[in-house]
């Protein structure tokens, strides 16, 4: 972090800000103890936002809010309610918006508490997205699979227009290939842009096996990162599905949901994916 972000940042001389998010401190109930304070030791062009704070930027004033936690839940707010910023930059958890693309959170607060302000922009969310005043940014580059297929960059904030401009990031680590040798020739398939991502293979259609075992071994010597060949079991009875296809499932909260709607009961099936939503976003941030 400090070779390849804040050195440069202290050579250019860029005045930064920093708000303080979920994942830079280390109890749940308090900011106080934090990796940000740690990393911009000796760095006095960076400024941590660790408590709310308004700051002037061309004669524009900008609320910076840091993620809300019992500690200093009163006087985030406050900070809120009484702040005559137009501006709101921060690291939020408002119920409603989506987490990862196609995956909604229904954990946080009311998006309606922040309808004073005409710009709202906020971290935490890994799914860009944008709902009224409030955007999402989304992560700067892919960290999961649930990230495949959704562009990631960053933003320019012109305090002048009041522009927000995104600046696509081309860069990617997840790939998947469909394989289907019944209607593509995969024996002059281009396998050297998958260096240094994470593959899934999935198998449509494997007639000719001698093309195939060709194929994968040419992708499993491009230097991928990682290459997971995912076979089409979608004739299988739910009976025979081993643990090795589950394992091998191409999306977990979709396997989760379809699992949900198969149940023979009478609780609420919505309430219950949205629990397992939760549970399975959390299992995801732990630290193994």
């Amino acid at each position: 972090a400090k070779e390849m972000f804040f050195d440069p940042l202290k050579e250019r001389n860029v005045n930064t800000h920093i708000i303080v998010g979920n994942h830079d401190i280390t109890y749940k109930n308090t900011l106080e103890v934090n990796s940000i304070d740690l990393l911009l030791d000796g760095y006095d062009n960076c400024h941590e936002c660790g408590t709310p704070q308004t700051i002037n930027m061309d004669g524009l004033d900008i609320l910076l809010m840091p993620w809300i936690c019992r500690d200093n839940f009163d006087h985030c707010w406050s900070e809120i309610r009484n702040s005559r910023a137009q501006i709101l930059l921060g690291h939020l958890e408002l119920n409603g918006f989506q987490m990862y693309k196609g995956m909604p959170s229904y954990e946080g607060f009311d998006a309606e508490e922040f309808s004073k302000f005409d710009l709202v922009c906020s971290g935490h969310y890994h799914h860009r997205s944008t709902v009224g005043n409030i955007t999402y940014l989304g992560t700067a580059y892919e960290m999961t699979w649930s990230c495949y297929d959704d562009p990631k960059g960053f933003h320019i904030f012109d305090t002048g227009t009041r522009e927000l401009e995104r600046i696509i990031n081309p860069y990617t680590l997840f790939e998947k290939i469909y394989y289907d040798d019944t209607t593509e020739d995969h024996s002059t398939y281009d396998v050297s842009k998958y260096k240094d991502k994470y593959v899934k293979l999935i198998v449509v259609n494997k007639k000719d096996l001698y093309q195939f075992d060709m194929f994968t071994d040419r992708l499993l010597k491009a230097d991928a990162y990682e290459v997971k060949i995912i076979e089409d079991f979608s004739e299988l009875d739910a009976e025979n599905v081993s643990d090795d296809i589950v394992e091998n499932s191409e999306d977990t909260m979709t396997l989760l949901e379809k699992y949900i709607d198969e149940l023979d009961v009478t609780m609420d099936k919505d309430r219950l994916k949205n629990t397992m939503r939760s549970l399975y976003t959390e299992a995801q941030d732990l630290e193994i």
